[in-house]
């Protein structure tokens, strides 16, 4: 019988062999190849109200108060998923849950293109956000506990690069379709739907991650997986790999740990930077065709303008590729939202259409170069069985700001005017570079057990 420090002495192994390889094999590849897919329709999906809007505006008569209303209502079914997606995750497999909530969504995504009014609509677009959010929780879990430990900064950025082109994607449709006339917005949240097509293929090559296996007494599944990598990895090298650093094994915790004194302070940190992330990133991308509009620019050119700066957030992705795993993660991320905050009060201030292209185009990649640190972050300062929970409540929590964005662009907008509402996302900014870059962990290089 294996006894329970026998069966952690040969999970910490396990967990140090995946550590030990020096490359990503073809196999992780090919898991990347699916995983973006189903990542590009999270950031597909995070961008769509936003392009629709002014169609909805015209169509049904709404008010901005009422797409300010919708658009807060979807963070409340993203809250409900990130957590439940990652409890879940924690107790029952991280594959699982991928690929059950990609149909999920999909399916309610096909039900907003049926809407038949806004009431409807509303209730479709929170249950999309259940399914995109437990998804794109564990999403980020699988890389970080699948990829070795100096290359799953880069990986998760490649993720997100990859996964990004769902913005100029949903931007470009949405430029072509909902001019052609009465109803047409609809097709863009068909197209919404079509994450369920990558879950067939991941029934046959998407494994379960190898240290949940380890931690729930499927070492012998794990073995096989991660022999089959070393060996792609000898192959790939023409070298015998190096001997695996065993770290310490870490003590199971229980739902209480995460809310004590070794972890409160990690979720607090990425409460808060996902909070200030989701109230710069889905205010200004989720209004800025409209407010675009209302400063008198006709709705064409808007949103014309809005594409080419949504461009801006793929080579943001992939900017924090040759950094993210050289240097200290936080570091990256603190600077990179200084930026963003110089570039939101350019865009504030802006008149010409040439300076308010290249503010947006540049805030938008810098605020995706922190994206890429914060998806890697968060998934690293939590123990195993507690890491898809840990990642989930932080990002649930940024959820919560969401359901307030829309009523504060709104109410910012409604009194102060254009200006002052570019202004109050810099100054989120601002604070998300002093919560990670002061008190965030140093995670960098450092396999997850140490962390």
């Amino acid at each position: 019988m294996t006894t329970s420090t026998g069966r952690q002495d040969v999970s910490a192994v396990l967990k140090a062999r995946i550590d030990r390889l020096p490359v990503a094999t073809s196999t992780h590849k090919r898991w990347m190849v699916l995983l973006a897919f189903f990542f590009l329709f999270d950031t597909l999906d995070a961008a769509m109200l936003g392009y629709t809007a002014p169609a909805l505006r015209a169509e049904w008569g709404l008010s901005l108060s009422a797409i300010g209303a919708l658009s807060s209502i979807t963070f409340a079914g993203m809250m409900i998923g990130a957590v439940l997606g990652g409890r879940l995750a924690d107790r029952v497999g991280r594959r699982r849950i991928i690929l059950g909530s990609v149909v999920f969504y999909s399916v309610f995504s096909v039900a907003a293109a049926c809407s038949p009014n806004v009431g409807f609509l509303g209730v479709s677009r929170i249950l999309t956000g259940v399914g995109l959010q437990a998804m794109t929780g564990v999403l980020l879990v699988f890389v970080s506990e699948m990829y070795p430990k100096h290359l799953r900064g880069r990986y998760q950025a490649i993720l997100l690069g990859l996964g990004c082109i769902g913005i100029p994607v949903v931007s470009g449709i949405s430029s072509l379709l909902i001019p052609l006339g009465h109803g047409m917005w609809r097709w863009v949240f068909v197209i919404g739907s079509l994450g369920a097509i990558g879950a067939l293929l991941g029934l046959r090559i998407l494994p379960e991650s190898v240290r949940w296996q380890a931690d729930n007494g499927r070492g012998a599944e794990a073995e096989l997986l991660i022999a089959k990598l070393e060996q792609e990895a000898r192959d790939k090298t023409g070298t015998e790999l190096p001997q695996p650093v065993v770290a310490a094994p870490v003590a199971p915790g229980e739902l209480r740990d995460l809310f004590t004194r070794r972890y409160l302070g990690r979720l607090v940190v990425l409460s808060v930077c996902m909070i200030c992330f989701i109230l710069i990133n889905y205010g200004f991308n989720g209004w800025v065709a409209t407010l675009l509009v209302e400063r008198g620019i006709e709705q064409k050119s808007a949103l014309r303008i809005a594409f080419v700066i949504s461009v801006a957030s793929v080579p943001g992705s992939f900017l924090a590729y040759p950094v993210i795993d050289r240097l200290e993660r936080r570091v990256v991320g603190a600077g990179s939202m200084v930026a963003v905050a110089i570039f939101l009060v350019v865009f504030a201030v802006a008149r010409d259409t040439t300076l308010l292209v290249v503010s947006g185009f540049l805030l938008t990649a810098f605020s995706y170069v922190a994206l890429s640190v914060l998806y890697t972050y968060a998934p690293e300062i939590f123990p195993t069985n507690l890491r898809g929970l840990g990642a989930g409540v932080g990002n649930g929590i940024g959820r919560v700001a969401g359901l307030a964005q829309g009523f504060i662009v709104a109410g910012i907008y409604g009194a102060f005017g254009f200006t002052p509402v570019f202004g109050y996302m810099a100054a989120c900014a601002l604070i998300f570079a002093v919560a990670l870059g002061f008190f965030g962990r140093k995670t960098s290089n450092r396999s997850l057990e140490e962390v």
